[in-house]
Parts: structure tokens; sequence; C-alpha cells
């Protein structure tokens, strides 16, 4: 048996704790919520944002000779990328949606990438048409199995900004043109047209590409792109919100300081939702350069992906039956 004085010690111990406790568990209460998007901006991507969007979130936009808005490196900074969030649901980004208790309708954190699983009728403000939410409810109940990203197939619309890999923004106004590179999303890079062309005729030959064809121009310190001709091979996110060819896209690109870009797209698409919706937020720029990756190497997931009737995906050699 314990002795009186034992007791006595853990009662004093207890005693001494219990403020304390009572005390740190206030202070965790009263703290004030994180901004949404910025848990995922920072736990997303290749090696986390390191910090460096936070510490340098201070320091004024940059700009390039002529006044214009520097979107990408400057000679301060000869390494450099900006860190894209993992988002896998774009419902959690729409501006002013209902907040949740973390699922679909959560802000902030691990919420605003993923969340529960709940199909097109836990998203009441997506505007889904018939078929495109029965497309969704299918694409929730397998858990995204037939994601084209994961056959290696390059992400499209505002996808390419929410696959958690560097993108690096190379600027040439002297030949009116903004480059994008992205170390991931099967190593792809966007170009945007910054000499006021019409977008190609959709009967024309490659007229319907995996990332659309881009027009730009600024609105102030604002690069405001235009996007069309889609093709119908890509999903919105991870989640799979599907989309259409006629899908067309409105992105606003902002730098309010040096270590942050705004990203905000509104998604018109008629044939597959009723209205236009808007996702937006924020990607933090982070130190290093980006590295090859290729997807397609050894990509172990195709050889063992089977489809709704059991047959391999992927020929590997057996007979399939003659229809």
């Amino acid at each position: 048996m314990r002795s009186r004085l034992t007791d006595k010690l853990l009662i004093l111990i207890a005693a001494s704790v219990l403020p304390c406790a009572i005390t740190m568990l206030s202070s965790s209460q009263q703290a004030p919520p994180p901004q949404a998007g910025a848990g995922a901006a920072q736990e997303g991507g290749r090696g986390g944002n390191r910090g460096r969007g936070n510490t340098i979130a201070s320091e004024p936009t940059p700009r390039l000779p002529d006044g214009t808005v520097n979107l990408g490196r400057t000679p301060a900074d000869v390494d450099g990328y900006w860190n894209l969030t993992y988002i896998q649901n774009m419902a959690n980004q729409v501006p002013n949606r209902p907040r949740g208790d973390g699922g679909a309708g959560a802000a902030g954190g691990r919420g605003a990438r993923g969340g529960a699983r709940g199909g097109a009728v836990s998203e009441p403000w997506i505007p889904f048409l018939p078929w495109s939410a029965a497309v969704y409810n299918y694409n929730s109940k397998n858990e995204s199995k037939y994601d084209p990203e994961g056959y290696c197939l390059p992400p499209g619309g505002p996808r390419l900004y929410a696959t958690p890999y560097p993108m690096v923004i190379l600027q040439q106004p002297e030949l009116k043109r903004i480059y994008q590179v992205f170390e991931g999303g099967t190593h792809v890079w966007r170009e945007i047209f910054m000499d006021g062309r019409p977008h190609p005729a959709k009967d024309k030959l490659q007229g319907a590409t995996w990332l659309g064809h881009s027009v730009g121009h600024w609105e102030g310190d604002t690069l405001v792109v235009d996007v069309t001709n889609f093709n119908e091979g890509t999903w919105l996110d991870y989640y799979g919100h599907p989309h259409t060819d006629q899908m067309h896209v409105i992105e606003r690109w902002t730098r309010p300081n040096k270590g942050t870009l705004h990203y905000e797209a509104t998604i018109d698409d008629p044939g597959a939702y009723k209205a236009p919706w808007t996702v937006t937020w924020d990607i933090n720029l982070s130190a290093g350069a980006i590295d090859e990756y290729i997807c397609q190497e050894n990509n172990q997931y195709l050889n063992h992906l089977k489809d709704d009737f059991g047959r391999y995906v992927i020929d590997h050699g057996e007979e399939y039956p003659k229809f």
C-alpha cells in the first residue's frame, strides 16, 4: 500500500498541474483559426513550403523594369519556385461556401485539401447538372479509382495548380509570352499568349488540348487569363469533378507580396454545370529549383488496376472476350 506521504505528494502535483492544463486549453480555444488554404499550402507539395513564404510575405511585390508585376524569380532569387498547394476537392475552395465540421465544407488546413467524400449531395453550392452529379457520385463511390492523373495524364484547368509539385513562371514581355513550367503534372509546361490573339476554332486540328489555349492581358496588377479549347480527358480535381469540352476558365493572378501568389479561377462549363462557379487559394514561394520528374517511370499502379468487370486495364496478355 502507498504511504500517506506518497498520497499527499500526488495531491500536490495534481494541484499544481491542473491550473496549467486549464490555462493551456483556454489559450488554444482562443487562438485564431487558420486562414483558408494556409495549412494545405504549408503541408502540400514536395518538402512543404519550407517556411520561406512566411518569412518573405512582408517584402514588397517585385516588378519588371517597365513596372509590370513580376510573377516569377527576381535577380536576387536565381532559384525559387511556387510551391503548389495539394487540393483534392475543388468544392472546398469556393468562396463563401457553407462551413462544416471538417467534411466537404470545412475551411483551412487538411479540410481544405480533402474532407469526407459525400458525393454531389454534400456539395449543394456546386451547380451540377444531373449527369455530372451522377459521374461525380460514381467517382466518389470508387474513391477516384480511374483518376486520369493515375495514368500519368496531365492535369488540366485549375487542377494544374492543385497538384503538389513546384512550378516556375517565366515572363518574356519582349515576346509577349508567359510560360509556366511544372515539375509534376507529367512534367508539362503552359504557354500564355499576351499578344491579344484569338482562340483557335474548335474544328481546327489539335484545337482541343489537355491544358487548353490561353490568352492573357493585364488589368492593373492582375493578370487575367482566358482559357478555352479543353479536351475531356481530365478531371477538375482528385475527387473527380467532371467537365466537358465546353469548359471556359477565366483565371485571375495577383502577387500581393513577394512570398504569395493568389489564384482565382471561374469555371464556366454549360455542358456539366448549371452556372459558373469560382475557386480561389494562395500559393507560397519556396527556395530551391525544380527537379526532373517522370510520372510514367515505374508506374506500378496501372499494373494492378482492374475495371468494373474485374479485367486488367492494362493488357497483360490475357484473352479478352470477343464482342
